[in-house]
Formats: structure tokens, sequence, C-alpha cells
């Protein structure tokens, strides 16, 4: 299943998901820190989604309240939610 996203008060502005049986198969994300976004989407590829949420979930950018990682565990939750 791929599930497309839009992040909310990050730099990034779309993030491209495709998950099999809750497993992370593929990660884009468009905008944002090109090396940071492309070095996270590598690790998480392989790992379950229920684990990357758990390791992404809450952190911040600074004196924002989310980050891309962030929006990326809100992005998994929604595309988990929607398989059901």
């Amino acid at each position: 299943m791929t599930y497309t996203f839009t992040p909310k008060g990050v730099c990034s502005r779309r993030m491209t998901v495709e998950l099999e049986d809750g497993v992370i198969r593929a990660v884009h994300v468009e905008g944002g820190c090109d090396g940071n976004l492309q070095g996270i989407s590598r690790l998480v590829v392989g790992m379950t989604a229920q684990d990357a949420i758990a390791r992404m979930k809450g952190i911040r950018c600074g004196f924002r309240p989310t980050s891309c990682p962030d929006q990326l565990s809100q992005a998994l939750e929604q595309a988990l939610a929607q398989a059901v």
C-alpha cells in the first residue's frame, strides 16, 4: 500500500510511504533537509511501522513542536489506520 501525507509545521512538503504487511518498504520525502531525510528514509526501510513510530514520535525541530521525523511517524500512523 502506498500512502501520501502532507506534513504540517515543517519544511518538507510531501511524504510518500510504501507499506507491506506493516513493514516499511520505501519512503520518499519532498522538500526539507535533503541529506537528513534521505538518511532517515533509508534507515527505516525494513523496519516495522510500529517500531519507526516509537522511535520518531515526539521529536522536535528547534523550537517547533514537531519535526520531519515526527511528521513521518504521523504519516505512518495514518497509513496503518487506513490499512485496517
